[in-house]
């Protein structure tokens, strides 16, 4: 069955309703309630925005947002306007009015936490621009310390782009957050707002345990999209040294020579 149809069986029981109260309210056949549950059929979209209004879900978060496990008190959450994170971002643009990226060093990320919507404290930063980003978003660019995300080591830059509701959070996906308590961190993020109010911060090493925070105290959410490194591989450990090499590219050269006295058409 689809997310869909289980939803709307889900979200019937939860107000009692037979299929048949269920199709009165809708205006359609209750046999056709009983076809999208058992997922013999899709709802068309006059159908779901119908659905939508009685069970008083987006329609986005019916189609596509698993509701079953959540209770009814958790539901009536979606209904309520989602108040944005932050309320300010504060930008940098250059003289033909194009967006910078405005880099948080280590040395620095402290105190973004009380300057992030300051644009003298902004203007501050060091800022560059990167040509392949595509224009439709705003990007930032922070330090990040620690071995928290290895193989990314200290010093790694990250570039986010700005996300205006944390709905938008992939779960799994790397972010920046900037909050209250925490600062500035780069975790991969699992959004259980709609379950218990927080977002689930997990480090690439293990060797670090995962927490949460509460999305209340979240002031601004940066998806990962690159990264710039000066740490350069080093190959001298795992790898073949300088003279392995050398030595491989002789016997070849060897081999190439036998290979011509055997075949004189090749010389």
């Amino acid at each position: 069955m689809s997310i869909v149809s289980e939803n709307i069986k889900h979200l019937r029981k939860l107000k009692n309703w037979t299929q048949g109260d269920f199709a009165e309210k809708i205006d359609i056949k209750r046999s056709l309630v009983g076809a999208y549950e058992e997922g013999r059929a899709d709802p068309r979209l006059n159908n779901l925005l119908n659905m939508s209004k009685v069970f008083k879900v987006p329609v986005d978060f019916l189609i596509s947002k698993d509701l079953s496990s959540l209770s009814e008190e958790q539901i009536l959450k979606l209904s309520a306007p989602r108040k944005p994170y932050s309320k300010v971002l504060s930008i940098t643009v250059d003289k033909n009015n194009e967006e910078l990226i405005d880099l948080i060093p280590q040395k620095a990320s402290a105190g973004y936490l009380n300057g992030y919507a300051d644009p003298e404290y902004l203007e501050e930063l060091p800022k560059f621009q990167l040509p392949n980003l595509p224009k439709s978003g705003t990007y930032r660019a922070f330090e990040i310390t620690g071995d928290s995300m290895l193989p990314l080591r200290p010093g790694t830059i990250v570039i986010g782009k700005y996300l205006e509701d944390v709905t938008d959070i992939k779960n799994g996906r790397c972010y920046v957050i900037l909050s209250k308590e925490e600062g500035v961190v780069y975790k991969r993020v699992f959004d259980y707002t709609l379950e218990n109010g927080k977002l689930f911060l997990v480090s690439d090493n293990k060797a670090y345990s995962p927490y949460d925070i509460p999305v209340s105290d979240v002031i601004e959410i940066w998806e990962a999209k690159a990264y710039l490194s000066m740490d350069l591989p080093d190959y001298s450990d795992d790898t073949m040294d300088f003279e392995q090499l050398k030595s491989i590219v002789l016997d070849l050269q060897q081999e190439v020579i036998k290979l011509k006295d055997h075949h004189p058409r090749l010389n």
